[in-house]
């Protein structure tokens, strides 16, 4: 494994927040910060605050690895305080990040790029909760939260829905696309492997991060065909996004239409980092080790990103 270089032996891992997505941050931070230990780098751990811009001036960091989750930290505002400090940076820059985030416009770029998406449409939450805007099934979900966070499906022979206070003005219906979930990992200009998430349902907040919640199954057992076009779309969305460093597209696919079954749900520009993240999964995979990837990942910052 390769050390830690001189020209950025200080690290201020980046975590918590005040995000929807704050306590997965926590866990992606604190296994991220003893990575970066095992690799050779100082580290210093912040909880990001509103005064966060303070509290790196007072750390005076050589980088700054962004292991935040959500609003503010994964959408291209502390990307933006980073780049006006001019602190060397991980992961995506600001319009990428932002572009991200937000999943209408992700679906914008995946359509000028050429890559399947299903119909979607932004539309205030009176009108959702009033009757249905597509016909089902379809989802709703917030336009810009990640972690699957404040998700509905709605079924054949369902009632409109009754969404939650904490669920925004403005929400994406989607229709819903049927099939396996399935992801792959773009690190740098490379795309690792397919992953099949298997779930007893859908893959929802505690699928994701609760024991036992789904299974993993990696490389995914899919015709050659699906693989390869999986990587070839993640590929190109990191690309069409401008995402730099790490990032993660998820997949819908139903076998019983072939490739044109298979289509992208988003792009994750700060995918979770545990060990047994999809993401570092992967890496492992093909023979990347969690402290390598982490230590890949900070020689990779930078700012104008």
């Amino acid at each position: 494994m390769a050390g830690a270089s001189s020209r950025m032996s200080r690290v201020a891992v980046l975590k918590g927040g005040f995000s929807a997505e704050r306590e997965v941050s926590l866990v992606t931070g604190s296994a991220c910060a003893a990575a970066l230990r095992e690799a050779g780098y100082e580290v210093v751990e912040v909880d990001a605050g509103r005064d966060l811009a303070a509290q790196l001036l007072d750390i005076k960091p050589d980088v700054v690895f962004n292991a935040l989750h959500g609003r503010w930290g994964e959408d291209g505002c502390v990307q933006g305080i980073l780049e006006w400090l001019r602190i060397p940076y991980t992961h995506s820059g600001v319009l990428a990040s932002s572009l991200a985030m937000d999943k209408q416009r992700t679906k914008d770029v995946y359509a000028a790029a050429g890559l399947p998406i299903v119909a979607s449409r932004l539309v205030g939450r009176d009108e959702v909760e009033q009757g249905h805007v597509l016909p089902p099934p379809y989802v709703v979900k917030p336009n810009n939260e990640g972690s699957s966070v404040g998700v509905y499906i709605v079924h054949p022979g369902s009632n409109a829905p009754r969404l939650a206070k904490t669920m925004p003005e403005t929400v994406m219906v989607e229709a819903y696309a049927p099939g396996r979930e399935m992801t792959v990992s773009v690190m740098g200009d490379r795309a690792l492997c397919v992953t099949d998430i298997i779930t007893d349902g859908w893959y929802d907040f505690d699928a994701k991060y609760k024991p036992g919640g789904s299974r993993h199954v990696l490389p995914a057992q899919v015709p050659d065909e699906i693989a390869e076009a999986c990587m070839d779309y993640a590929l190109r969305a990191h690309r069409a996004l401008g995402c730099r460093g790490l990032s993660r597209t998820d997949f819908r696919w139903d076998e019983a239409q072939g490739l044109a079954g298979l289509i992208l749900l988003e792009t994750n520009t700060q995918p979770g980092m545990t060990p047994t993240s999809l993401s570092p999964e992967q890496a492992a995979h093909v023979g990347i080790s969690f402290p390598d990837l982490c230590h890949w990942i900070v020689e990779d910052a930078s700012c104008n990103r």
